[in-house]
This record gives C-alpha cells, sequence and structure tokens, in this order.
C-alpha cells in the first residue's frame, strides 16, 4: 500500500501492522495486543477502551507526517496522556538501557579513550531526556489534568513547553557523529554497528514522539484551554 493511504475506522487493524510495522510500538503505547484478528481499527480501539478518533490520529500522523485534525475534530485528552506517558516508560526503562548495554559490550572502557567519551556522552544523554519526560509527567502533565477538572494555571502555557524537544535531537546526532566518526579500534564492529543502528532507530522514534507532542497533544490542550477560558469568565 501507498504513503498516501489515510487509515480509518473500518480498516483492519491487522493491515495496518502488516503495511507499518513501527506501528507495533504506538498500539502498544495505546494499551493494545496483537493478536486481533480481522477486527476493524475501530472494533479493537473499542475492545481496549481506546478512544478511536484519538488512535487515527495518532496513527496517520505518524505514518503521513500530516495532521488531519480540523476545529471539529474531537480528541481524547486522557487517551493522549496514557499514550505519552506509555512512550516515556518505553524510551527511559527499555529503549535508552538496552542501548546503554549494547554500547557497553561493544567498545572496551578507558578513562584515557574516546570509549570513556562515547558513554559519558550518552550517560548524559539519558540524563537530560530524563529530566525532560519527569518534567512533563509531574508538571505538564498535571497542568493539563487540571484542565479537564476545569481549573486552570495562569502562569503556565502548554505552547511553551515544546521548545526544548530541539535541543534533545542535537544531542542525539552528536553522539552519532561521534560514534562514526572516532570509533575506537579496540570496539567489536558489529556490536557497536548494532548499537548504532539502534541509536538512529531511537532518533526516529524520538522525533516523531516530540511531533506527536507538538502537532496533536498540544494543539488538543490549547483548544481546551480555550474552552476552561471561558467557562471561567462566565
Amino acid at each position: 500500500m501507498t504513503g498516501i493511504h489515510r487509515y480509518l475506522p473500518g480498516d483492519r487493524m491487522a493491515d495496518l501492522i502488516s503495511e507499518n510495522y513501527f506501528l507495533i510500538q504506538v498500539i502498544s503505547r495505546f494499551g493494545i495486543k496483537v493478536g486481533f484478528g480481522d477486527k476493524t481499527v475501530e472494533q479493537v480501539c473499542r475492545e481496549f477502551g481506546v478512544d478511536c478518533a484519538t488512535f487515527l490520529a495518532v496513527v496517520n500522523f505518524i505514518v503521513q507526517g500530516h495532521s488531519y485534525i480540523d476545529g471539529s475534530t474531537e480528541l481524547s485528552i486522557p487517551s493522549l496522556l496514557n499514550y505519552l506517558k506509555q512512550s516515556h516508560i518505553y524510551f527511559l526503562e527499555f529503549c535508552l538501557p538496552a542501548i546503554r548495554r549494547k554500547l557497553l559490550n561493544g567498545i572496551v572502557l578507558s578513562t584515557d579513550n574516546v570509549s570513556f567519551l562515547i558513554m559519558k556522552f550518552f550517560d548524559d544523554y539519558t540524563a537530560e531526556v530524563k529530566t525532560h519526560m519527569e518534567f512533563e509527567e509531574q508538571e505538564v502533565f498535571s497542568y493539563v489534568r487540571g484542565l479537564l477538572s476545569g481549573s486552570i494555571e495562569d502562569k503556565f502555557r502548554i505552547t511553551t513547553y515544546s521548545e526544548y524537544h530541539e535541543e534533545v535531537g542535537d544531542k542525539l546526532k552528536e553522539l552519532k557523529n561521534i560514534i562514526i566518526k572516532y570509533c575506537p579500534d579496540s570496539a567489536d564492529i558489529n556490536l557497536l554497528n548494532d548499537a548504532l543502528y539502534d541509536i538512529y532507530r531511537c532518533e526516529q522514534e524520538l522525533e516523531s514522539h516530540c511531533m506527536v507532542e507538538d502537532r496533536i497533544f498540544v494543539p488538543a490542550v490549547v483548544k481546551l484551554e480555550r474552552k476552561v477560558r471561558e467557562d471561567v469568565q462566565r
């Protein structure tokens, strides 16, 4: 199937995955498990308690790189919050630790060579990603939950929190360049290449994650902010 296809509620979920294998991680973050037979997207979403419009908004955006959301589209912010929370768990508890293990297995550590620099750079990067995601969960997500309950914090604006995303992406590019240009002679090239491949994949997934936040989550929260302010002023 070509990349111009826009998935709809009546499409089979199995077709969606077989045509876009990278969406396996996406459905997992929505709490959907494989084994859904020939059920449609709408049927599977209903079975797992997922808002279908929100699921398709994320899926179509990731596949197409384009948001089909307009002013009339109603998305489930709780579903988006859960999706983003599960994404954080994936990166912090699985993806980044797995890459670190591969890096350690692929290089011989020494305080006076580039191997030490690679590990330090990766650990510093991971710590920065963790700090950012913890800020999102403690500050941003809490703010949004407040909006859902009808309260608003005038000192905070949802549009201000996405500015950090580009900096995170730039740091991962620097790490790739260090490995590519200065790979230590003592490294196990197969293991290090495997780690490098995973870094590229992680970079793509993080970029996609940030874009979902910026292009789907933030506009949905801006719409909610506007509604809550209007309700408060009445």
